[in-house]
């Protein structure tokens, strides 16, 4: 790739060590910007992507898992271009009402395994009803209402609402839906933004190959020389808008970040790619002029969800060869809408989080392992109980839904988004009653916004992130993009004023 010729030594800092802040750093390095430092507040880079091999030789993913569609998307691109994506035959998907098969044994809770056909059926039409929302073809009475309300409304008018365990089948899928979209209940959800996220074609559940997801940040980080990326430096306080401190390319450096092990670095342009759900813990105290009330409205209205993952090991596999997975269906689910409205009142709900998990699916490469999904207030409950205890609650379910001889696990491992300090959740979902694109929009716009003081320095605190994306949040493809975005801001800056009539190269 040509490089740009710089002016001067622009300084150049970007907050956080995700796939966003890797790609935004691999983007100006490779455009010929030398002065450009990566600070992660963790011990490793990577952010939400954190792949581990607890079990032995083979990757786990904590964090990210597939990479969502094919055509248009840059990872997968990336992920082909260095034959990181996982070998035919190789591949597990998450049992969810658009992808299930007959290896997903679906129980009752009297132990009753149901019909797959009925199970089809129902899926099948949930998907249709998913189907319309993303391609904005709802009734305008939907507009202003939640996804759980129209997906009941809907239902009530079918066939299938006489069917007793269609209507649990189908509370079964609500649950499932908010796995993907990250919401703590789909009458939290607006359904009338929903359109504005964009599904690429090439399948949902592409799936990286034995170097899990790690492999595809190795990518980035390889092109990083050594000293860029500083591990293990939270960042305290950024201020911006400076006029007097140390002499850079132009003058004086109009951002000053600090750390909190008491490092202060000089910068021209700092681009902030920490998770939404981190800003909205701290965005009050980050910033140094505050944050402009829109963007700080934006960091407030959107929302930042929990999905967390429970991994089981067994000694060997319990379940029958042709079973992909054990998915539990309840009598009253949490996303039954009378469940859920008596749930609003206190907080019962913590004495039943386990019946948030949909189901207990089989792991890629570990053949006596299964993971169990859940979402919304009850995984960040589960997330702050023993291992040991929430491993007896699955093996408990497990046992009583199917009446199988389930053994105790060897290891328990469960994923902690929401107790991380630096993360504090899964990705961004769009609440009820938010103008999605106007607070993603909003979220996005770099420091010092256009309407401010013309003489302040441009591009002095830029924004990226999956949550900054209005197509792609929730992926990481979105938080690649938007990545890419912001530096290409910076570099077409640079760009602008080498072939402007006032010009100066500096010598």
């Amino acid at each position: 790739m040509a490089t740009l010729p710089v002016l001067g030594e622009p300084r150049i800092v970007i907050v956080g060590a995700g796939i966003s802040g890797l790609a935004a750093a691999a983007s100006l390095v490779s455009n010929g910007f030398r002065n450009v430092t990566v600070l992660e507040a963790m011990d490793r880079p990577g952010g939400r992507i954190h792949t581990i091999k607890p079990f032995g030789t083979n990757v786990i993913e904590l964090g990210a898992n597939w990479i969502h569609g094919q055509e248009g998307n840059p990872i997968y691109q990336l992920a082909m271009e260095h034959g990181l994506l996982a070998e035919e035959g190789t591949s597990i998907t998450m049992c969810v009402p658009s992808s299930i098969t007959r290896q997903d044994y679906f129980f009752s809770q009297s132990g009753k395994q149901l019909p797959p056909e009925q199970v089809e059926q129902v899926c099948c039409y949930f998907s249709k009803l998913m189907s319309k929302a993303f391609d904005q073809e709802l009734d305008v009475k939907y507009n202003l209402r939640s996804l759980g309300s129209y997906l009941d409304e809907e239902f009530k008018a079918s066939d299938l609402a006489s069917s007793e365990d269609a209507r649990k089948v189908f509370e079964w899928c609500k649950r499932s839906e908010c796995t993907d979209e990250a919401c703590s209940s789909l009458y939290e959800f607006s359904v009338g933004q929903l359109w504005l996220y964009t599904a690429l074609e090439g399948g949902f559940f592409n799936s990286v190959g034995s170097g899990g997801y790690q492999a595809l940040l190795d990518v980035f980080l390889k092109s990083l020389s050594p000293g860029v990326l500083l591990c293990n430096k939270p960042v305290k306080c950024i201020q911006w808008g400076l006029s007097e401190t140390s002499i850079s390319f132009q003058g004086a450096c109009p951002v000053r970040v600090l750390c909190e092990d008491g490092q202060q670095l000089e910068a021209d342009h700092v681009i902030v790619t920490a998770s939404l759900g981190y800003l909205q813990d701290n965005s009050s105290t980050m910033f140094k002029p505050v944050l402009p009330e829109e963007k700080m409205r934006a960091i407030e209205r959107l929302g930042f969800g929990v999905v967390s993952k429970i991994f089981l090991e067994f000694e060997k596999r319990f379940w029958p060869q042709d079973c992909a997975g054990i998915q539990l269906v309840w009598e009253e689910g949490p996303e039954d809408r009378k469940v859920y409205k008596s749930s609003l009142g206190d907080e019962g709900w913590k004495d039943k989080w386990y019946k948030k998990i949909c189901g207990f699916d089989m792991v890629a490469r570990h053949p006596n392992v299964l993971c169990g999904w859940i979402t919304g207030r009850e995984a960040e409950h589960m997330e702050g109980l023993e291992e040991k205890t929430v491993g007896e609650v699955c093996v408990r379910l497990l046992r009583s839904f199917t009446g199988w001889e389930v053994p105790d696990p060897l290891r328990v491992l469960m994923s902690q988004w929401r107790q991380n300090p630096y993360v504090r959740g899964a990705y961004t979902y769009i609440p009820l009653g938010v103008d999605a694109m106007r607070e993603q929009e909003a979220l996005a716009e770099p420091l010092p916004l256009e309407s401010c003081d013309s003489i302040s320095k441009p591009l002095q605190v830029l924004f990226a992130g999956e949550a900054t994306h209005v197509q792609f949040y929730t992926t990481t493809h979105g938080a690649y993009l938007t990545g890419v975005r912001e530096a290409q801001r910076i570099i077409q800056h640079y760009s602008d004023r080498l072939h402007s009539p006032n010009g100066e190269r500096a010598s």
